[in-house]
């Protein structure tokens, strides 16, 4: 996922998501957005019900834009 936050708030923000279930990294950028996360689930229906909406409700975000890995690949 690709996250916007408010001013000044990329590191907290950052912080605050690699604590919720589900997210395997967050991590604070340079660039058009300020945050990017790693995210997993068991299937495509948890990850659209459960840990997308968990990351789009931390205080700080402005917009996110998720993009699901395409090729089934992951670590």
């Amino acid at each position: 996922m690709l996250i916007q936050t408010e001013v000044g708030r990329a590191e907290v923000v950052a912080a605050r998501l690699a604590e919720l279930p589900g997210v395997q990294t967050a991590e604070f950028v340079t660039g058009p957005y300020d945050v990017v996360v790693r995210v997993g689930a068991d299937n495509l229906d948890d990850l659209r019900s459960d840990i997308v909406p968990s990351v789009q409700r931390v205080d700080g975000i402005t917009r996110t834009l998720t993009c699901p890995i395409a090729d089934g690949a992951h670590p």
